[in-house]
């Protein structure tokens, strides 16, 4: 029997004793992969009031990098049973810092949109699921057991960026979903026939990982029941007691040398 450590902060009677076998319901990740993907020459799409400051500009700096969503889309693939394709479309918010415009170093945010495809093993069998605590009226509605994709993204990395002229003036359209523009301050229609004699080309480094998991019953080994025996303390509201309890930032004073900051 695997040795039992006990987590910070719960405690249970009897925890070094094994109990009994129950049956839960899951999640259980049937494959999964990690990803460390450089993407270079990904465009920004601007909306039609900020695409006029990159027209105007002859540089620009990149600032922030953030991931606003993944959209995932599952399908089996045909003659190979239990694998699936899992098709990622990730949009990420680029903030820029546009050089010797009208007026000088204004800021832009872009829009970079990014796809790619993974194959994994996510086992068979498809059955509709029924349960008494679905809050919709009348008629259940059934849940599916068809695997679930999951996807893990750290914050992107900005690696490049640079501005280059278009060979000429061009209408550019661009789907892009109603929350994701809602990031923009626009409508969907705010990236719809922007003119464009510029863009903005960026290469990031985006690390994640993504898996194929199922709802499956599953029968675990029971210790006790967790009661936390950690007391919840006071806040106390006087701003120097608080301060007190914070560490002193020693690295700040004295930066760690290359072997011990934990780099390679």
């Amino acid at each position: 029997m695997a040795e039992h450590k006990d987590l910070p902060g719960v405690g249970a009677v009897g925890a070094g004793c094994f109990k009994e076998a129950v049956c839960i319901n899951a999640n259980r990740i049937y494959d999964s992969c990690s990803e460390k993907d450089c993407v270079e020459g990904m465009v920004l799409y601007f909306t039609s009031d900020a695409q006029p400051a990159v027209n105007g500009a002859t540089g620009v700096r990149c600032r922030d990098v953030t991931l606003l969503g993944v959209d995932l889309d599952v399908d089996s693939v045909p003659f190979n049973k239990g694998f699936y394709s899992v098709d990622m479309t990730f949009y990420v918010k680029v903030d820029l810092e546009l050089v010797g415009g009208c007026p000088c170093d204004t800021q832009a945010s872009g829009l970079g949109i990014y796809t790619k495809k993974v194959i994994l093993y996510g086992s068979e069998g498809n059955v509709n699921v029924f349960s008494s605590d679905n809050s919709s009226c009348g008629l259940l509605e059934p849940s599916s057991t068809s695997p679930i994709a999951t996807v893990k993204v750290a914050n992107p990395i900005c690696l490049a960026h640079k501005l280059c002229d278009t060979s000429e003036t061009r209408s550019v359209t661009v789907n892009v979903p109603n929350a994701i523009a809602a990031q923009f301050g626009a409508s969907p229609c705010g990236f719809a026939e922007v003119c464009v004699n510029k863009i903005v080309l960026v290469t990031l480094g985006i690390f994640s990982i993504v898996s194929l998991e199922r709802k499956v019953q599953m029968m675990i080994p029971v210790y006790d029941y967790s009661l936390p025996d950690k007391e919840c303390l006071p806040v106390n509201d006087s701003p120097c007691e608080m301060f007190k309890r914070i560490k002193f930032p020693v690295d700040e004073f004295f930066p760690p040398r290359l072997n011990e900051s934990g780099e390679n």
